[in-house]
């Protein structure tokens, strides 16, 4: 096209400047962000409603059985963001095809809540396949976003990152009044539908912009400069994905994202069997985690922008595992206000995470590999899911709930003090850092 050029800043980031959004795809890129949104306020439902559909699943097996079809769901939802990114990154990929196959795995996936009736049925229908799909919706629509907005990353993926978490709050709160073992296959069936349809709707139009597109009415070399100044500095180079690995950066990052994880998955997973008072307010206290996570992604990235991501996202967590011994009071006492608060602490704290780490990667490692980047980060919410859900049932069965909290709320604090240890690469304590 002409007036198409390629810029480079002082950090060798390149730019492809010229082209406004309106040329290439005929509309906002803002169509893009809210397509996005839509697809990910569906495929959430999976993970974040997965609490209230538990107590429906234990009437058949037990409880420590069926918490680990979310922690395997949570396995297959994290390992599928690396191969996502890469093939993407390669053209085999389209995020179309990526969004849409992914709607329909998530529709099988919640169709598989629906009428499993054995666990090895439930693990392969939600579990794997169920997982696999969210994980490619999640890749893609993250993806997608960063490539529209590269000047506004952290605000426009918190967007989209809140969306998976507080869009399953109608279905949570719908669940408490409907879902019962008679109910159970027309309404997960009729959740299916609905999950399948906003997904492949949303996901059929949307497209990618040019590798290293910029938005034209943005100056970049000015926007670079002017980021240079800010709390959050850009990569010194750009890191391709083993050389990220060799830094020293990833390791501290992975772990901090799988305690993290495990703290999140644990509350997930346990919180309406804790606490027990019926399924309207079970369905009120799981509602206000994940309304609260969803908020928590909205204004990490806001925050952050003043704090600096690794001050915001240490804080965050601290907050997670203080949430812990809140929602452990507040259940042991029968204080259904406490365990509110505690729900709404835990989904602030744990929330942060996901769009932090999507900034922090670029930041540290740079943008041109990006995507990979985060897909290598972003699997430590795999073992994070087999510690806080797979560790934490059998820490249940053996000590019951308070060992259990208390557990969760030390993971927590440790995953905090964990981020204390980042440092950007390529530089050192003694230069500013975010």
């Amino acid at each position: 096209m002409p007036g198409v050029q390629e810029v480079r800043d002082v950090h060798g980031r390149r730019y492809r400047v010229g082209e406004t959004d309106r040329e290439l795809v005929g509309r906002s890129r803002a169509w893009s962000l809210w397509l996005a949104w839509a697809a990910m306020l569906a495929a959430g439902v999976q993970q974040y409603g997965f609490g209230v559909v538990v107590p429906v699943l234990t009437a058949t097996h037990p409880l420590a059985d069926v918490v680990w079809a979310l922690a395997l769901w949570t396995a297959c939802q994290a390992a599928t963001a690396f191969p996502a990114a890469w093939l993407r990154d390669r053209g085999r990929l389209s995020t179309a095809t990526s969004v849409v196959v992914g709607g329909v795995l998530c529709g099988i996936g919640m169709a598989t809540l629906a009428h499993a009736t054995t666990l090895p049925a439930l693990y392969l229908g939600y579990s794997l396949v169920g997982g696999i799909g969210a994980g490619l919706v999640y890749a893609a629509c993250v993806g997608t976003v960063v490539r529209w907005f590269p000047d506004r990353v952290a605000s426009r993926v918190g967007v989209v990152g809140g969306a998976f978490a507080y869009g399953c709050v109608p279905f949570v709160l719908l669940a408490g009044l409907l879902l019962t073992p008679a109910t159970r296959t027309p309404f997960l069936d009729t959740a299916a539908a609905v999950v399948l349809a906003v997904v492949v709707g949303a996901g059929v139009t949307l497209e990618d912009p040019p590798r290293n597109w910029w938005p034209a009415h943005v100056d970049p070399r000015a926007w670079a400069l002017d980021k240079a100044r800010r709390r959050n500095q850009s990569a010194v180079r750009q890191y391709l994905p083993a050389e990220a690995v060799r830094s020293g950066a990833v390791v501290p990052m992975f772990l901090a994202v799988a305690l993290a994880a495990a703290v999140s998955l644990f509350d997930l997973a346990f919180l309406v069997a804790f606490a027990d008072d019926g399924p309207l307010l079970a369905a009120a206290v799981l509602s206000a985690l994940a309304a609260c996570t969803g908020l928590g992604r909205v204004l990490a990235g806001r925050v952050s922008e003043h704090l600096g991501r690794r001050r915001t996202w240490y804080l965050s967590l601290l907050t997670g595992s203080a949430a812990q011994f809140v929602l452990l009071w507040g259940g042991t006492h029968d204080r259904f206000t406490a365990l509110l608060l505690g729900a709404c602490l835990a989904g602030l704290g744990t929330g942060c995470c996901y769009p932090l780490l999507v900034s922090l990667v670029r930041e540290y490692f740079g943008e041109e590999s990006g995507p990979q980047n985060f897909g290598i980060l972003y699997s430590a919410k795999a073992l994070g899911g087999l510690l806080g859900i797979g560790g934490a049932a059998a820490v249940v069965a053996a000590h019951g709930y308070p060992v259990a909290f208390v557990a969760a709320g030390l993971v927590g604090l440790t995953g905090a003090l964990l981020t204390r240890a980042l440092v950007q690469p390529g530089r050192t304590r003694l230069l500013p850092t975010p």
